[in-house]
C-alpha cells in the first residue's frame, strides 16, 4: 500500500503549480505555526537533508517527511487533498485560495 496518495483535485492543482512554478515537491511540516500542513515549494528551493524521508510521489511531485514526525505518521496512509482557504505562508498553493490537506487512514494489520 502507498505511504502516500493524493485525491484528483490535489493533483490537478499539482498540475497547474507546476505549469506556473515548474517542478515542485512537498514537505509535510510539523512546525508551530503550520500545524502539520503539506507544504509544497519549487523543488530548487527547498534542501531535502539527512533526516527527511522520502514517502512517495503525487503526481510528478516527491513527498517528504522529518524522520521523527515520520515515527508518529509510518502507520498511516497520507492521503493528500485540496480545500478552499489559505494554506501555510509559504506554500505555493495560498495564491491560488486554496489549501493542501493531509488526511489519514491507518494501515491494516
Amino acid at each position: 500500500m502507498e505511504k502516500v496518495l493524493a485525491t484528483e483535485a490535489a493533483l490537478e492543482l499539482i498540475e497547474k503549480l507546476v505549469g506556473k512554478h515548474g517542478p515542485v515537491l512537498f514537505h509535510q511540516s510539523g512546525g508551530c505555526c503550520d500545524g502539520s500542513s503539506p507544504m509544497c515549494y519549487p523543488k530548487e528551493d527547498f534542501m531535502i537533508g539527512d533526516s527527511d524521508v522520502l514517502l512517495g510521489e503525487i503526481g510528478t511531485a516527491p513527498f517528504y517527511m522529518n524522520k521523527k514526525q515520520y515515527e508518529y505518521w509510518k502507520h498511516t496512509q497520507l492521503i493528500i487533498d485540496v480545500v478552499p482557504g489559505r494554506g501555510g505562508m509559504f506554500s505555493l498553493e495560498g495564491p491560488e485560495g486554496m489549501r493542501f490537506l493531509t488526511r489519514s487512514k491507518v494501515f491494516p494489520k
